[in-house]
């Protein structure tokens, strides 16, 4: 290891083979980083799930849309309407009462 002239950085190297030595504050820093670790993780996840979520929503929402522009041509069935955009007739219908 090299060598530290530094006072503080001798003292702060000193603390760190004593703690080093002890079992205990191993174990201790061993569980702190894997708590962190499962923090990091379960953050990410609960973005990811987030993110999917939002995008199912986006996706629903542009299907309605679809649907309610095809309600306002007044071209299709409410079974042509549900079969183009995705959505259920149950939908459709739903969209074309409001």
């Amino acid at each position: 290891m090299a060598q530290f002239t530094h006072e503080p950085v001798q003292q702060a190297m000193n603390r760190l083979r004593e703690l080093s030595a002890d079992e205990e504050t191993r174990r201790l820093a061993f569980v702190r980083e894997r708590a962190l670790h499962d923090e990091v993780s379960l953050l990410n996840d609960a973005e990811r799930r987030g993110l999917e979520k939002g995008r199912k929503e986006a996706r629903e929402e542009a299907r309605k849309e679809f649907a309610r522009n095809l309600i306002a041509m007044n071209l299709l069935t409410d079974e042509q309407i549900a079969t183009a955009s995705g959505l259920t007739e149950a939908d459709v219908k739903a969209l074309r009462s409001k």
